[in-house]
């Protein structure tokens, strides 16, 4: 098998992420639920991968950073947490679903919604999203990283904008945390949201959130914490305040010693890699009579994605038949980002999407771009 899917999930994990789970099954009891060693062995390894998360992202006190079980529930909670009737935000056509549909579900109850649209090749205007600035705007809320294309967005003129007209920056970082150094202070992100399982390299079911300190969010659960138990109303300090219940111990183990790789393998050569490999295989494959490309690849500063189509094949028959013929795994369809799709014109065909990892070798993408030939001449 040639695996080329890891926009949506990494399959290779460090043998220390496996060790650490493995570990942690013999050993983790309940974080924070009284002072038996178990329980202690717990929270001391989830506060130390706390450390580490804050470390990565450079946001200071490691109690902002909130354990989820993916970017999905971080960004459900960042953006039904924080918008109220009244309220305007601003986002982009290169969103995921994870972002778009608790935000119609906020415009369902009151809340303005603004979307930025993008040109031909999956950019967006920062003189529009300026001009989209309103008196009632509360947010900006954008992805770091298309998950089709693999174009970014520029956060840090993003984080400008926001700074200079005193509202949040909400971000999803799925695609690039574990590929692109992420400065919240720098950039002036007031919430990041991450994955766990993809170039973090640590097992699903986890991830989590960064929020600045005095940056309120209604919780999006309530119930047991550990402490403050005859109070009716869920404590209000971070990070419990939004860390309702139990957390995935064994899999927050398992993150930590994802970290502990990351830093010491280097996150500059992990993405070096990745980029050479995605810039070898869309070199390749974008002279093919009856390919097409999406995205701009005019820029080196970009997640390792190639979404392509091959002549007026359905994305889903190309991605069968790499699968069966080759053994090569991509994604094929919509990946939960319906207005990118609608701006490039593929809601009926679709994409093919090739993600690549540092596991994948210069053999694989040769490979894969004699596949992609062979189908184009079929």
């Amino acid at each position: 098998m040639i695996y080329m899917d890891n926009a949506a999930t990494t399959i290779q994990k460090p043998d220390e992420v496996k060790a650490a789970v493995t570990a942690a099954f013999d050993s983790m009891g309940n974080a924070g639920r009284g002072a038996s060693q178990p329980s202690l062995d717990a929270l001391r390894v989830i506060y130390d991968t706390r450390e580490k998360l804050a470390h990565l992202f450079n946001g200071g006190n490691a109690k902002q950073i909130v354990f989820t079980a993916n970017s999905t529930e971080s960004l459900n909670i960042a953006i039904k947490g924080i918008f109220e009737k009244g309220d305007h935000v601003i986002t982009t056509v290169l969103e995921h679903n994870s972002v778009l549909r608790p935000l119609y579900e906020c415009e369902k109850q009151g809340v303005e919604l603004t979307i930025l649209g993008c040109d031909g090749k999956g950019n967006i205007s920062y003189e529009e999203m300026e001009e989209a600035v309103r008196e009632n705007t509360k947010a900006v809320v954008c992805t770091h990283a298309s998950n089709l294309t693999g174009n970014m967005i520029d956060l840090k003129k993003v984080g400008e904008i926001t700074e200079r007209y005193g509202i949040w920056l909400v971000v999803d970082a799925s695609q690039t945390a574990g590929v692109y150094p992420i400065d919240v202070e720098k950039l002036h992100i007031d919430i990041l949201c991450f994955t766990g399982h993809k170039s973090l390299r640590g097992p699903q079911g986890t991830g989590g959130m960064w929020v600045r300190e005095g940056v309120r969010i209604r919780p999006l659960l309530s119930g047991g914490s550990g402490i403050d138990t005859y109070n009716p109303s869920h404590p209000t300090e971070m990070p419990t305040a939004l860390e309702a219940g139990t957390l995935n111990g064994h899999g927050i183990a398992g993150l930590g010693a994802a970290l502990s790789c990351l830093e010491r393998m280097g996150m500059d050569c992990i993405r070096e890699k990745e980029l050479s490999l995605m810039r070898r295989f869309y070199e390749g494959v974008c002279q093919i009579p009856g390919v097409k490309v999406y995205g701009d690849f005019d820029t080196g500063r970009r997640a390792p994605i190639v979404a392509l189509n091959i002549c007026d094949y359905d994305s889903s028959e190309v991605s069968d038949a790499l699968s069966e013929e080759y053994g090569i795994i991509t994604r094929p369809g919509a990946h939960c980002a319906p207005l990118m799709h609608k701006a490039l014109g593929t809601i009926e065909q679709g994409a093919v999407r090739f993600s690549f990892s540092h596991y994948n070798t210069e053999e694989e993408i040769d490979l894969a771009i004699s596949a992609v030939e062979n189908l184009s001449c079929e």
